[in-house]
C-alpha cells in the first residue's frame, strides 16, 4: 500500500479544488492537541516523572491532576478527535456524508453544517493561549493557584507538549474560511450546471 493509500484511507480523499497549503493546515490542525494529550497520558495516568505532585490541602477540592484515570484518557481522547475533525474541511467526508452516518449518507453536507460548529470551535480556542500564560505563572483560568507544579527540564517537556495548542484555533479559523468560501464560490456554478442539464 502507498503512502497516499494510506493517508486516504486514514483521513478520506481530499476535496477537488482544495490547494496544498490547506491540506497541510489541516495536518496541522489535528496535530495541536496531540503533544499534550500524550503529555496528560503519560503524566497523569502512567506515572512518568513529568510534574510535582504536591499535597493537597484538607479542604482543597479535587483538580484534574487527581482524576480518575479514565477521565484524563477521555480528555485527551475527546480532544484530539475534536482536533482531527478539521480534516473534514479539506476531504470529502466534509462535504458528503459518509457511508456510515444513518439517513444522511450520501448527501451533501450543508455548508453552515460545518462552518458554525468549526468557527464557534475556533472563538473558543482562541482563549487557551490565555489559559497556557495563566499556566506558566502557576494559575488556574480562575486566577487561583494551580497545584501543577513543573520545574527544570520538567518545565521544557511541559511547553514542548502544551505550546502547539495555541496554533489550534487561529488554523481552524483559516480552514473555517478557506472551506466556507470554496463551497460558497462554488454553490452557484453547481446550481447553474443543475438547471443546463
Amino acid at each position: 500500500m502507498t503512502s497516499v493509500g494510506f493517508a486516504e484511507r486514514l483521513h478520506g480523499r481530499t476535496a477537488p479544488g482544495v490547494p496544498r497549503w490547506a491540506v497541510w493546515t489541516a495536518y496541522a490542525t489535528a496535530l495541536t492537541a496531540l503533544p499534550s494529550a500524550l503529555w496528560r497520558i503519560a503524566a497523569m495516568v502512567a506515572g512518568v516523572p513529568l510534574l510535582e505532585h504536591v499535597a493537597a490541602a484538607p479542604t482543597q477540592t479535587g483538580t484534574l491532576a487527581e482524576g480518575p484515570w479514565w477521565y484524563i484518557v477521555s480528555l485527551s481522547v475527546v480532544s484530539e478527535a475534536l482536533a482531527f475533525l478539521a480534516v473534514g474541511l479539506v476531504t470529502t467526508w466534509g462535504e458528503v456524508w459518509p457511508r456510515w452516518v444513518p439517513v444522511l449518507r450520501g448527501r451533501r453536507v450543508p455548508v453552515a453544517a460545518a462552518v458554525v460548529p468549526a468557527a464557534i470551535g475556533a472563538a473558543l480556542l482562541l482563549f487557551l493561549p490565555y489559559t497556557l500564560v495563566m499556566l506558566g505563572f502557576g494559575l488556574g483560568v480562575d486566577g487561583e493557584p494551580t497545584r501543577l507544579v513543573v520545574s527544570g527540564w520538567q518545565t521544557v517537556v511541559f511547553w514542548v507538549a502544551y505550546a502547539p495548542l495555541a496554533l489550534w484555533g487561529p488554523l481552524l479559523a483559516v480552514l473555517t474560511v478557506h472551506y466556507y468560501r470554496r463551497r460558497t464560490s462554488a454553490l452557484p456554478t453547481r446550481v447553474l450546471a443543475g438547471s443546463v442539464a
